[in-house]
């Protein structure tokens, strides 16, 4: 099949030079063509039934684990308030809840993390690498290895990485290259155990009644998943050297 991807060239010649930087250097790479052949007009549609352009979208991404979905949340970059776009099934799984703190637990992580690496030539076909481990991780280990190289991407197969079908990491992969592109540094992936409604807490802090660590762990990062909740915001998260989040909320 003939990969064509004229929306995308055409907008290459007018778009800023960070943007054209960044775009052009992802589409050397023949499955990130494809993906834009395949998705970028759909990607268009969808973010115009909510008033907004590929060129000027930030991203926000969560997952939670039993639900096993990814969320994808848009806005534009000199906004606060993220607007809910996409659900993606995990196609896989692979643990239990709780958080990773070793080599070879086959956890998915939790907690407030961000993309730090695009792989147009996965073994899983495209993937987002994700900071795991971040700060409070490396405190929190309990083995000296706390383990590495967690990504979202396809193929449908884990070790303790959130797998999509490779038709859905085309279309979280490209709208993840346009929000580079438009300057957002920092993709941010908030990990939770489940939708942390009152009632899945209190149904989850009996489950894990013998332990207290997990339950201690969970209602702090139960803070920032309400202020979302109710704000459509997301705070700014720094580690305390004891190795719990703080919320510094905008």
């Amino acid at each position: 099949m003939k990969l064509q991807v004229p929306a995308i060239l055409l907008a290459l010649m007018v778009a800023p030079a960070q943007a054209r930087s960044f775009r052009q250097e992802q589409l050397r790479y023949p499955r990130v063509r494809a993906a834009y052949a395949q998705k970028a007009d759909w990607m268009i549609a969808r973010l115009a039934e909510k008033g907004l352009k590929r060129e000027e979208i930030h991203i926000l991404l969560r997952a939670f684990k039993k639900e096993r979905v990814l969320e994808l949340w848009v806005k534009k970059p000199d906004q606060d308030r993220y607007i809910h776009l996409q659900d993606y099934a995990f196609c896989s799984t692979s643990g239990v809840l709780g958080p990773k703190r070793r080599q070879g637990d086959w956890q998915i992580p939790e907690g407030y993390y961000h993309i730090d690496r695009f792989n147009p030539w996965s073994r899983f076909h495209l993937s987002l690498g994700i900071n795991y481990p971040n700060p409070l991780d490396r405190i929190r280990k309990t083995a000296p290895d706390p383990g590495g190289d967690i990504f979202i991407h396809g193929s449908c197969v884990t070790v303790g990485c959130i797998p999509l079908t490779d038709d859905k990491i085309r279309e979280l992969y490209i709208f993840a290259v346009e929000a580079r592109s438009n300057g957002q540094e920092r993709i941010p992936v908030h990990i939770f155990p489940l939708r942390m409604s009152a009632e899945n807490m209190k149904n989850l802090e009996m489950e894990s009644a013998d332990r207290p660590d997990l339950i201690a762990f969970w209602k702090n990062l139960q803070t920032g998943y309400d202020y979302f909740r109710e704000n459509r915001k997301i705070s700014r998260v720094r580690v305390s050297r004891q190795g719990e989040y703080i919320y510094h909320r905008q």
